[in-house]
Order: structure tokens, then C-alpha cells, then sequence
């Protein structure tokens, strides 16, 4: 409906069968929650300070008191570039439709922010390429079906192949890749799988009765005891990493930059990030993860010079 209603009260009349066709809503459910707009509005909740909605006997609907979502919508810097990082992310990974209208307004956004709030943000555009998941179509047909799955899949961690039975629940798109929200059967537990880490998919016949596994929007990472806690320094140019990972007890300091901890299970990842970053990141803790970033570091230098 927030999407709805300021498109509603741009193009008044609007039919209740155009607007549904364009939304992707049926045309009672829109109806219905067009109905209970009456009883939203500002403080202190006055009768005239509530959404008027009347839909006319040709089924045109019209909004009044409803000013407020007409006006531009206003977003602070680290919303800005929230919208800017996962807008980018989203346009980059590979399986997502082609969608002219995200990277014209992309494209506004990122004129808007400038070069300096932008930093090395600017670097991630492009940066995920290449082709979709080679099953990404038979995961996301599981999903809608609710159909009961067996896949080859290939951990990232341990490099370990197994064939697991897989309830998919949701397939979404995060941090450049592809996701499948499932209920393992043998583990007896929900999982997160990478789409582009199943090497094959094989039906087994059976449907399976949701769980209500939380989808996109879920956090990729979740903290446990073993993590290790990574203190990081990030200069202006580098404070995009503080919105874009999971991050805990980020400070800004005076002369804009931040100190943000990372929590992870292997450090290796965030060496390569910091490599990337250059002189605009440092490591404060642990000391032992410098050590391991001038390792990764001659390695390469002396596979390139070679």
C-alpha cells in the first residue's frame, strides 16, 4: 500500500482493474484494503486528519486527504546509500529481469550522492557478473510447488559434496548471489543453501506443508559463539562496509570515519575485503589478521611477478 497509494494519488480515477493489473494484486484484496485506508492518517488522528478513499460507481478510485505521500520522499545519507548498495546489488546478479526503470532511478540516485558520500561504494557497480545458477529455475519451481527435493550440494566452507533432502520454502537474491530457504529432512533443521552450489536437482515425488521459513529480507549471517569478533577502522571512503555487512557496535568518530566489528567464522574473506579496501580500512583487532593480509598479500605479488 505505500507503493499504491502515492501512485493513486498522482493519477486520480484510476481504475480499480487498471490498478490491480498493474500491481500484481487482485481486485478484491485491493478493494478491501483500499477500504480500511479511512482509518489511517496523521496525529492526532482527527477526522481531518485521515485518508478520504472513494471509489465512484465506474470503479475509478479517488484519494484525498492523503497530501503527505505526494511529496517527495526524503532520505538521510545512510538511507540513501543503503538504497544505493542494494540497488546495485540487485541489478548485478545474474538470473534478475532485466529492469530499465531501477537502473534509470539507480543511475539519479548515484548523480545525487556524489563522489564523495559514494567513496569506493561507487566500486561495487559491476562487480558481481557472469551467468545465473544452472538450477535456479528448477529451485524457485520447487519453491512455488512446495515440492520436496533432493540436491548435490557442494559446501563452501569444508569443499565437502552431499546429497541432501531439501523442503524449499524461498528462493531470493542477496549480497550478489542466489539463496534457497529449506527444511533439511535428515538434519531435521532449517538451512540456507547457495543456488549456485547445487550441481543437481531431483524430484522425489512428494509436497510438503509450508513451515513459514523467512525469506528475503533475512540476515545471511548469524553470529554464534565460536565467531570471531573483527575490529575494523573505516575511513569516509570505506564506511559503506559498515552498511552493506552485518556489523555490531560501529562508532563514527569525529574525523567521519567508523570503527565497526564483523563477526565471522573465518577470516580469510574479510583479508581479501581489506586488501580491496586498501589505505582505507585497517584492522584494530585482532593483531594476528594483519599477519594474514601481508601473507595473502605477497602471494599474490609473487604468483604475478612470476
Amino acid at each position: 500500500m505505500l507503493v499504491i497509494v502515492p501512485y493513486l494519488v498522482q493519477h486520480p480515477g484510476t481504475s480499480l482493474a487498471s490498478a490491480a493489473e498493474i500491481f500484481g494484486v487482485p481486485r478484491e484484496q485491493l478493494r478491501r484494503d483500499l477500504d480500511l485506508l479511512f482509518m489511517s492518517g496523521l496525529p492526532p488522528y482527527g477526522p481531518g486528519d485521515l485518508i478520504d478513499v472513494d471509489v465512484d460507481e465506474d470503479g475509478g478510485v479517488w484519494i484525498s486527504m492523503a497530501d503527505h505521500f505526494a511529496r517527495p520522499l526524503r532520505l538521510t545519507r545512510p538511507e540513501a546509500l543503503a538504497v544505493y548498495l542494494r540497488a546495485t546489488e540487485l541489478l548485478a546478479t545474474p538470473g534478475i529481469p532485466d529492469a530499465p526503470a531501477l537502473a534509470s532511478a539507480l543511475a539519479k540516485l548515484r548523480d545525487a550522492l556524489g563522489p564523495d558520500t559514494l567513496g569506493d561504494a561507487a566500486g561495487i557497480e559491476g562487480a558481481v557478473t557472469g551467468s545465473a545458477p544452472a538450477h535456479l529455475d528448477a529451485l524457485r519451481a520447487a519453491a512455488a510447488d512446495l515440492r520436496r527435493i533432493r540436491i548435490d550440494y557442494t559446501a563452501a566452507s569444508t569443499g565437502e559434496r552431499s546429497v541432501r533432502e531439501v523442503e524449499p520454502e524461498a528462493v531470493f537474491a542477496s549480497a550478489g548471489h542466489w539463496y534457497v530457504v529449506a527444511w533439511d529432512v535428515a538434519a531435521d533443521g532449517e538451512r540456507l543453501f547457495r543456488a549456485d552450489r547445487v550441481s543437481a536437482v531431483e524430484e522425489t515425488g512428494e509436497r510438503f506443508a509450508p513451515r513459514g521459513l523467512e525469506g528475503a529480507g533475512r540476515q545471511l549471517y548469524t553470529a554464534g559463539d565460536q565467531d570471531l569478533a573483527v575490529r575494523l577502522l573505516l575511513r569516509p571512503a570505506a564506511r559503506w562496509v559498515a552498511e552493506y555487512y552485518v556489523t555490531d557496535d560501529v562508532v563514527t568518530r569525529p574525523d567521519g570515519a567508523v570503527e565497526a566489528t564483523l563477526p565471522a567464522r573465518q577470516t580469510g574473506w574479510i583479508a581479501k575485503l581489506l586488501l580491496r579496501l586498501g589505505p582505507d580500512a585497517d584492522v584494530l583487532d585482532p593483531p594476528e589478521l594483519r599477519a594474514e593480509i601481508s601473507q595473502i598479500a605477497a602471494a599474490a605479488l609473487d604468483r604475478y611477478n612470476s
